[in-house]
Formats: structure tokens, C-alpha cells, sequence
């Protein structure tokens, strides 16, 4: 009887033991959502959509949002290929590109930023200014070392160094260089009729590539007597000076967020139906020169209802409470004319 006894509390702390091992063995995880959505594309408002993602997901549980910035051209590559839920890009989507989509397409305007060229002069003391006929010719390779006479005359306080000047660009398909590209094609003819526009591009003189902005910023970074074209909140968060660029009417501007917000709100009545809106070269006295509104792809189908709603909802998110979250990460929150449009776009979605 003891020895029957004994051998059930035997067992029966071994069973203890057993579960107690397998609970402590089963790997601790957030609760996965009920609906789980995937997006990729342009890094250029990447912060800001990680952003929107982690504050969206307090609220709602029960939805599992993934964004993966791969660049604008990756972006649209996988939204044609259906392999995620939505995509985003700079460079909104061609007619040719919306008629290979096979669930149709719906462009979204989420946001907006100003595009800045950054640089890495550490012994420049004081805003470097650029006219519109040098810098495009610091992109055309025709001007090599920073301590070139038309630079100079541009900036006679400062003390430019017999430096060769670097490009920093993107290795990758992108909005930015899309942006960039067609503000470049924009104010020059050599320009337009050379390397032109396009979301990759065959850059004159020389030039190191890095892959996103935030690469781009990085080798900024690290490399003295570089600039490069990044979004203005990768520009800031790195701490990079950004030179005074000139703008249609002549000024040279510094670029800011407050600049950028009355640029983008004085040139958004042109609007076209499809809410695909190039600012290339904006009017204004004191408009910032280059400036680019973002776009979320989304499928005028979906065959899951539960993923359909759960998406419409947290766009629709976005372009209302979401855009107060725009400043604190550098970009531009939609003026109220333009999210009312945006809007009107996602309930075309089914």
C-alpha cells in the first residue's frame, strides 16, 4: 500500500514537472491579429508609416499590419504580383502599370515631404546656397570639386574646400530618384534630354549608391564631401546641414517643415481626378523647390472581405488622426482638401 502510495506522488510530481517544463519550453508571443495585412514599397515616408502602424495596432488588436520598405519600384513590383495587400510609392503608378494590375488599382495620396540635398562638409561654418544652374550641374558632373568658382561666388563668406564632390544616390528602384529626376528634368533641358526621369537613373560624375534613404543618408554620413537627395526627416534625424536651394522665383530657401507645409498647401488646387499630383517645381514666392506627395497602392478588389475592411479602416485611420502624427516625424500632413479626397478614393475599394 505505502509503495502503491508512493509511486502515484512519484507520478504525480512528475507530471507536474512535465507541465510545468512545457510551459516554461512554449515561446512567449504577442497575440497574432485576426486579420493580418502586408504592404511594401517606398522608403521615403517609411518612418511615418511605422509610425501610423504601431500607434493603429494599440488600438486595434485584432489587426496585424506589416510594412516593409523595399523602395517605390519593389513596392509596385509586388503589389502587380499580388503578393501583398497594398503597396505604397513616390511615384504613384503609370497607366501602364495600373493596366497590368489585375484587381485594379486605387491610388491613394497618404502624404507628403520636401526632398533636401544633404551634404557632409564639417569645417563649413554658416547655410551653403545653391542656385538652380549649379546644383543641377553638381548632378550633371559638371562641376567636380566643392571649392568651384560658381559655388564660391555663391558663398563668398565661406571657406569651400578643393574637395571632389560625391553623389550619394539610390542603389535601388525609387520614388526619391523619381522626385529628384523630375524636378531636375523640371529646370533643365540638358537634364530632360540626358538622363531624364525615372526611378533609376544612370547618374553623371561621381557617384556612391546606398540602398533606401536612410542608407543614402547613412553614407552622408560617412563620407566627407558628399551629398546626396534624402527626405527631409531622414536629413534631420541623422543631424545633416542641408543647403539653401533656389526656387522658381529666385530665392534661395532653407529647407523646414513649416516651408514645406505652406509650399504643398498652395499648389494643391490643380489636383487631377486620379490624385496623381507631380509638384516638380512649385509656384510661390517663398515655395520650397521640391517637393513630393506619397502614395498608397491599394487593390480595387479583394477577395477577403476581413482583409478588405480591416485595410479601409486603418487608411481611412491614417488620413484622419494619423496625419497629426506627420510633423513629429518630418513630413507634411495632407492638406484638409486633399485627405477629403483621399478618403473618397478608399471607399471606392471593394
Amino acid at each position: 500500500m505505502r509503495m502503491r502510495t508512493l509511486w502515484a506522488v512519484l507520478l504525480g510530481l512528475v507530471g507536474v514537472v512535465a507541465v510545468a517544463s512545457a510551459q516554461t519550453a512554449m515561446p512567449t508571443a504577442a497575440p497574432a491579429g485576426s486579420v493580418k495585412l502586408h504592404g511594401a514599397g517606398a522608403t521615403f515616408p517609411a518612418p511615418l508609416y511605422q509610425k501610423w502602424i504601431e500607434v493603429y495596432s494599440k488600438a486595434h488588436p485584432g489587426v496585424a499590419i506589416d510594412y516593409q520598405a523595399v523602395g517605390s519600384g519593389e513596392g509596385i513590383k509586388q503589389f502587380l504580383a499580388g503578393t501583398v495587400d497594398f503597396g505604397a510609392s513616390d511615384a504613384a503608378m503609370s497607366d501602364a502599370q495600373i493596366a497590368q494590375a489585375k484587381t485594379g488599382a486605387v491610388l491613394v495620396p497618404a502624404t507628403a515631404g520636401i526632398l533636401v540635398l544633404a551634404y557632409n562638409l564639417p569645417d563649413i561654418e554658416g547655410p551653403l546656397k545653391l542656385s538652380r544652374e549649379v546644383y543641377t550641374d553638381l548632378f550633371l558632373g559638371k562641376i567636380r570639386h566643392w571649392n568651384d568658382p560658381r559655388i564660391q561666388a555663391l558663398n563668398p563668406d565661406l571657406k569651400l574646400p578643393e574637395q571632389t564632390i560625391t553623389l550619394i544616390a539610390r542603389q535601388d528602384g525609387s520614388g526619391t530618384t523619381y522626385a529628384m529626376s523630375q524636378h531636375l528634368s523640371a529646370i533643365s533641358e540638358e537634364w530632360r534630354k540626358g538622363p531624364g526621369t525615372g526611378t533609376l537613373i544612370n547618374w553623371p560624375g561621381v557617384t556612391m549608391t546606398a540602398r533606401g534613404n536612410e542608407g543614402v543618408a547613412g553614407r552622408i554620413k560617412r563620407s566627407w564631401g558628399s551629398f546626396g537627395y534624402v527626405e527631409y526627416g531622414f536629413a534631420k534625424r541623422l543631424g545633416l546641414p542641408m543647403i539653401h536651394l533656389q526656387n522658381k522665383a529666385g530665392v534661395f530657401v532653407e529647407p523646414s517643415f513649416a516651408i514645406g507645409q505652406t509650399t504643398l498647401a498652395a499648389n494643391v488646387a490643380q489636383m487631377p481626378a486620379n490624385l496623381r499630383l507631380f509638384l516638380p517645381d512649385p509656384d510661390g514666392e517663398a515655395a520650397y523647390p521640391i517637393i513630393s506627395l506619397s502614395w498608397l497602392l491599394l487593390h480595387s478588389h479583394y477577395a477577403d472581405p476581413g482583409k478588405r475592411d480591416a485595410l479601409k479602416s486603418f487608411v481611412n485611420w491614417a488620413l484622419a488622426d494619423g496625419q497629426a502624427l506627420s510633423e513629429a516625424e518630418g513630413y507634411i500632413p495632407l492638406p484638409d482638401n486633399v485627405a477629403t479626397l483621399a478618403r473618397a478614393a478608399v471607399d471606392r475599394v471593394q
